[in-house]
């Protein structure tokens, strides 16, 4: 247990709880209470400095503290001090170097990307990176490789004047252990599948009228598992997309096959009727024991076949997404899902650091999940990083999440021209997403960049179902909210 006691800090709580848990993982944290701590944090802002100490249980001197001056009129930087002084308090306890250094948000990109676009130089950028945030020379270098990718891209995109559509299908054929997401199990819900497709339907109709004089760059059908509806209820929904909407500016037409056990020829060729540009086939790991303990409900050799089975019928850009840090995963045995992936030779990976949220099951069922091991470090990440490189990749988009193991990142790799559009413009949050669907979620991005606001569908089923009317009201409510201004 942590005990966390602030003085002055304000609204920066959340910001030492994240640096926090990089140091501690897995450890309990409380805030101000009087409760029994193996560690207690006292952060503590005066007019013109801040300073952070820890305290061991029974100790009552400090083991580590650090002292730093700041400008409190600039909350930005009196951020970033702050962060350097809990860092440094913490480092100097644990002898860890955290390779992000302290930055705990999800999109470090948008740091270099912003400095990039000002003209900075990359010499330059690298020095700030690390004495701003004590970001690691490696980890800075693979932040301005990517932002030099995405800046190119979309410097083709007229992003400004534009949006992306989401549509979420929120049905999987069996739920992952590691799965926080807003997804059912398809078995219990079979007969509501076309009453969601109603509402889903009548709320696509809504956006497409809605958003009608801005040009539509994107659309990504994800879920849960798109593939698990039925050849005739997705021909259905991706025929009333390619109905409803303009896609004279369409860039990329994603499905999100995920799971292989949900993919056959027929729901391919509907795909490929429609224009789908890019799909996904996720195995997340090659090594059947994995499969087994998290959930997956098929096989490595489902894996292959539904690759083969989409090569067959035409589809030229497939993104598989892997997981390293799953539970009892030696550095073999990602080795030989690398292996196995280099022979199947998608057209693109995305590297996803495992990581532990609150209502997935390695989380909610500790007695179960807690015995296992779980891998994921620098060398596992650089490895990875080496065999799409060998595959003809190169990295075009990254984000971060809470709880990763290792620390590490989540990293998209892809050939030329075929980097996944709608992943970087959600990532850089440089365009508005309209969602539709139970659980989707609408990020609005205002004209000049600085504004985003999130527009929420509820993520019951049956809930969203009973009120579709409801969920387009929120987007009309929205729209008028802001005439003139968005």
């Amino acid at each position: 247990m942590i005990l966390i006691k602030y003085k002055n800090i304000n609204d920066f709580e959340y910001d030492i709880q994240g640096l926090i848990r990089q140091f501690f993982p897995g450890e309990d944290m409380a805030t101000d209470k009087d409760v029994a701590a193996d560690y207690t944090l006292v952060t503590d802002i005066q007019s013109e400095s801040v300073s952070t100490k820890l305290y061991v249980k029974d100790k009552p001197e400090p083991v580590t503290e650090c002292e730093d001056v700041i400008d409190y009129s600039d909350r930005k930087q009196t951020k970033n001090v702050l962060k350097r002084v809990v860092y440094n308090t913490l480092s100097g306890y644990t002898d860890k170097k955290l390779p992000w250094g302290t930055l705990s948000g999800i999109r470090p990109t948008k740091i270099t990307s912003a400095l990039l676009a000002e003209g900075n130089d990359k010499e330059w950028l690298r020095k700030h990176m690390k004495s701003e945030y004590y970001v690691s020379d490696k980890k800075t270098g693979l932040s301005i490789d990517i932002s030099e990718y995405e800046l190119n891209l979309l410097n083709n995109i007229n992003y400004k004047n534009g949006h992306s559509v989401y549509i979420g299908i929120p049905f999987c054929p069996s739920i992952c252990s590691y799965c926080s997401f807003s997804s059912y199990p398809l078995a219990r819900y079979t007969d509501k599948v076309d009453k969601y497709l109603d509402a889903l339907i009548k709320e696509i109709d809504y956006v497409s009228k809605a958003f009608s004089d801005r040009e539509l760059n994107t659309v990504y059908i994800g879920g849960g598992t798109p593939t698990t509806l039925k050849p005739h209820q997705l021909d259905r929904l991706l025929g009333v997309i390619r109905e409803k909407f303009d896609f004279t500016n369409i860039k990329e037409f994603t499905v999100e096959a995920g799971r292989p056990d949900s993919i056959s020829a027929d729901k391919l060729r509907v795909m490929m009727q429609y224009g789908v540009t890019r799909m996904s086939i996720n195995p997340q790991t090659m090594n059947q024991k994995t499969l087994d303990i998290i959930g997956r409900r098929h096989t490595v050799k489902d894996i292959t076949d539904a690759f083969a089975l989409a090569r067959e019928q035409g589809v030229d850009n497939i993104n598989m997404d892997f997981i390293v840090g799953l539970p009892q995963e030696t550095t073999e045995d990602i080795k030989y899902t690398l292996e196995e992936a280099k022979r199947l030779n998608p057209d693109s990976i995305t590297i996803h650091s495992l990581a532990i949220k609150r209502a997935a099951r390695l989380n909610t069922m500790k007695e179960i999940y807690s015995r296992y091991s779980y891998n994921n470090s620098d060398e596992v990440m650089d490895m990875c990083a080496e065999y799409a490189y060998g595959m003809g990749m190169k990295p075009y988009y990254l984000y971060r999440q809470k709880n990763m193991t290792g620390n590490m990142e989540n990293v998209g790799y892809a050939k030329p021209g075929k980097a996944g559009i709608y992943n970087i413009l959600i990532m850089e949050e440089v365009q508005p997403i309209i969602a539709c669907g139970a659980g989707a979620s609408s990020k609005m991005v205002f004209p000049d960049g600085n504004r985003i606001e999130r527009i929420e569908n509820v993520k019951d089923v049956d809930c969203y179902i009973e009120r579709i009317d409801d969920m387009i009201k929120r987007k009309e409510s929205f729209l008028q909210d802001n005439k003139g201004v968005f």
